[in-house]
């Protein structure tokens, strides 16, 4: 098994190594190969979540999101640019937990929000 890591962006494992960065093929994201170390050494706890634009997120802050999302299980969809409040920040593939008027209790994903 690589010891390469997966994207962070789109999480597809065909990645390599070029010079100092990794390199994902598939969606042409590149990042430093000191970065990764580093946030292996800090672990999971001490994570900074971001958003799709990099800036730092924390609980309390409220996110527009960037584009329209299909609600699993269900025929919703939350359009682009709607604006959630009060977030809360947890682990796991989806680290954001939020209240959305109208619709309840979401779980979404860091990479598809901005800060408001």
């Amino acid at each position: 098994m690589s010891t390469i890591p997966a994207c962070p962006v789109c999480s597809m494992e065909n990645t390599y190594q070029d010079g100092d960065n990794y390199v994902c093929p598939d969606c042409a994201h590149e990042w430093p190969m000191a970065a990764q170390a580093k946030a292996s050494d800090e672990g999971e706890a001490d994570a900074v979540i971001t958003d799709a634009h990099g800036t730092p997120l924390a609980d309390g802050d409220a996110v527009i999101l960037i584009k329209d999302l299909k609600v699993k299980g269900s025929s919703l969809v939350l359009k682009k640019g709607t604006k959630v409040k009060s977030i809360r920040l947890v682990g796991g593939d989806h680290d954001v937990d939020c209240k959305i008027d109208g619709i309840g209790n979401m779980s979404l994903k860091s990479e598809f929000l901005k800060k408001a």
